[in-house]
């Protein structure tokens, strides 16, 4: 019986579905390697919980298939799915706290989302401006 673990994540929009499997340690989004993901500030956001994990990746591959939102927003949920991954597949505490004093949002999800625009203004606090001059 092999050992595959599933894991989501989401960021604004976004959502992402991860694969965890044992392998050589390839990281793959949507089917590229992670090393050709573009723009360079996403692909240094993804990269972000491999290089705090360290050598643990080197036995696990990880595929994500990501959707929805912008490229930000991606790399970001991206970024969760492998970080809750590697926390799940090495069941490893202090890599959680690791993960948790670097930067929270890899574990846990941001709640805030875009608010609803109103009538009365171009916006969901903005108004109409008026003058009685």
């Amino acid at each position: 019986m092999k050992k595959v673990i599933h894991t989501s994540g989401k960021r604004k929009t976004a959502i992402a579905r991860g694969k965890f499997r044992a392998g050589k340690g390839r990281v793959r989004i949507n089917k590229f390697p992670v090393e050709l993901y573009d723009p360079e500030l996403a692909k240094l956001k993804i990269k972000e919980p491999l290089t705090l994990a360290g050598d643990l990746l080197n036995d696990v591959d990880i595929d994500v298939r990501v959707i929805g939102g912008g490229v930000m927003g991606q790399a970001e949920a991206a970024r969760m799915v492998i970080a809750k991954g590697l926390v799940q597949w090495t069941s490893d505490m202090e890599l959680k706290e690791k993960f948790n004093q670097y930067d929270r949002t890899m574990l846990v999800g941001d709640p805030r989302r875009s608010e609803p625009k109103k009538y009365g203004g171009p916006g969901a606090r903005a108004r109409k401006q008026k003058s009685y001059r």
